[in-house]
């Protein structure tokens, strides 16, 4: 299976937030929607999910 990237430098916030996460896919999901909501303070749903699994990108391993 091919490992994922979310990486919050592609998405400018106010907190100029320059984590990246990699794994599988729903590890990466998971991890970075735990992300989104303690930092960002986003409110997990499975919107906020599906949108951060069509934001990942394949890793450059």
């Amino acid at each position: 299976m091919a490992r994922k990237v979310a990486d919050c430098r592609n998405y400018p916030s106010e907190m100029n937030c320059s984590l990246a996460i990699s794994g599988e896919e729903d590890e990466v999901v998971r991890a970075a929607s735990e992300h989104a909501v303690s930092v960002h303070q986003h409110q997990d749903s499975p919107e906020l999910r599906d949108q951060i699994r069509g934001m990942l990108e394949d890793a450059k391993d």
